[in-house]
């Protein structure tokens, strides 16, 4: 197994009095838009059917796609119907699903959880994205959209990123996606008989202006050229946000 170089935070050991008010607002049930992705509050009965579908066409990719999440695959649309009801009616995790804005079908979910508003601590995890939108600029608009909810619209100043550390794509992503490595949990859950070591990454507030500068430079239509294909990758434009 490869794991990626993940770079660590070089921080001083004070920090300046917090000056923003608390607790922070908690997410609404909104719709999130944007150009390759729209965010629509999960909703059993509307998605199920579509999710159900991509997750679970007997490919390999649709199989591999649940590997590292604690469900899933579903034995049946129903069984899906009804985990995501159970899931939704609660405020923590906060689902949403992930739909193109160009035919009205969700490709995957996501939320914001372990919502700590009184410490401005909050997380993006219980990713699934289907093979029909891996590696595709709705897959990374997604995250962005989360996380400009988190800090600009909310005032959040803790973004956080746990995932298995067997999961070499995740860690990849999350460095992508300009997260810093904090470390790992040793035995930290049990997932589907396995042990689960627990890899943490994280945003901070003073580090997501030049972040978000640098997701939408890559995002921009400018930055695909006319066969789609990117002409700056976001992993090196993160790395130089991260520099800075």
């Amino acid at each position: 197994m490869t794991i990626p170089a993940e770079p660590i935070r070089d921080r001083q050991p004070a920090k300046p009095p917090v000056t923003q008010e608390f607790p922070r607002p908690w997410p609404e049930r909104s719709v999130l838009e944007g150009r390759h992705a729209r965010l629509e509050p999960l909703d059993a009965y509307r998605h199920a059917p579509g999710l159900y579908r991509l997750g679970h066409d007997g490919s390999e990719a649709a199989l591999r796609s649940w590997d590292y999440l604690p469900y899933g695959p579903f034995s049946s649309e129903d069984a899906m119907r009804e985990w995501i009801a159970t899931q939704t009616a609660g405020k923590d995790p906060h689902f949403y699903a992930i739909v193109d804005p160009a035919t009205g079908e969700a490709k995957g979910w996501g939320t914001l959880m372990t919502i700590e508003p009184a410490h401005g601590s909050i997380e993006i995890g219980h990713l699934w994205f289907s093979p029909a939108m891996q590696r595709t600029p709705m897959a990374t608009e997604a995250i962005f959209l989360m996380l400009k909810q988190a800090f600009d619209d909310l005032g959040y100043r803790r973004m956080e990123w746990k995932c298995d550390a067997m999961n070499v794509p995740s860690r990849r992503a999350a460095v992508r996606f300009g997260y810093t490595h904090e470390g790992l949990f040793f035995n930290h859950r049990i997932v589907k008989g396995r042990n689960r070591d627990t890899a943490w990454f994280s945003i901070l507030d003073e580090e997501w202006p030049a972040l978000r500068a640098a997701y939408e430079t890559w995002l921009a239509p400018e930055n695909f050229d006319e066969t789609g294909q990117q002409r700056q990758h976001l992993s090196d434009l993160t790395r130089a946000a991260n520099r800075r």
